[in-house]
């Protein structure tokens, strides 16, 4: 489950570095974005996003029994800190994996919008080029409409450039997440070992209160 989530995070973050610039890779990926959202990809992407988000839940809810059951013993139980970590490893990766979602879907889209206001804005200069010098009026509302497209257009790209910003710290952080789930699995190795020396001492424990209590009788 860990290896696979890891997977996916890397290849989203693979899919945001590919809209982020523009090669024919990217032309590729936005005609497969584009193929999601027609027909029955919505669907398809809204059903493995909800069930993503349900297991997302299970583990914050696991979690959650997890603590109130070790402030009801108050003692730790080493099974319930593996418990705990893997728990919140999962959860942790699950939200990335959300999140970058969200963020291939709003690049795709911002993406789109730039280039339909470029094709508009390229029309509408030739539609201005070929005007005779006796409609001024009707040339002078085409160069407004020219000037408020190269500003949505400017607007775009500094939604563009924030969203690559986003990115790139969304990729640092994860990097990070990558750090701290190595630990956490050392960690976990760690406390497997822990019960599993505990569970053999219980049992040399059990063993000789077996053979004692064969002697006495």
């Amino acid at each position: 489950m860990i290896h696979l989530l890891y997977t996916v995070i890397f290849g989203e973050m693979g899919l945001i570095l590919t809209l982020l610039f523009k090669t024919p890779l990217r032309k590729l990926v936005i005609m497969i974005l584009d193929g999601l959202k027609r027909g029955r990809g919505p669907v398809m992407v809204k059903t493995v996003g909800g069930t993503v988000f349900a297991v997302f839940l299970s583990s914050v809810y696991s979690m959650v029994n997890i603590q109130n059951r070790t402030d009801e013993m108050g003692a730790v139980n080493p099974t319930d800190q593996v418990l705990m970590s893997k728990h919140m490893l999962e959860a942790s990766l699950m939200g990335f994996v959300l999140f970058l979602a969200l963020m291939i879907d709003r690049l795709h889209h911002y993406i789109r919008e730039l280039r339909m206001l470029r094709k508009t804005m390229e029309a509408a200069k030739k539609q201005s080029r070929g005007i005779d010098d006796g409609k001024n009026v009707e040339a002078k509302a085409l160069t407004e409409e020219i000037k408020t497209l190269q500003h949505k257009i400017q607007n775009l790209e500094y939604e563009v450039e924030a969203k690559s910003k986003e990115a790139k710290a969304v990729g640092t952080e994860v990097e990070a997440l990558r750090k701290q789930s190595e630990g956490l699995l050392i960690e976990y190795d760690r406390l497997l070992e822990d019960n599993q020396n505990l569970r053999n001492q219980l049992e040399s424990m059990d063993q000789m209160q077996s053979e004692s209590d064969g002697k006495n009788k």
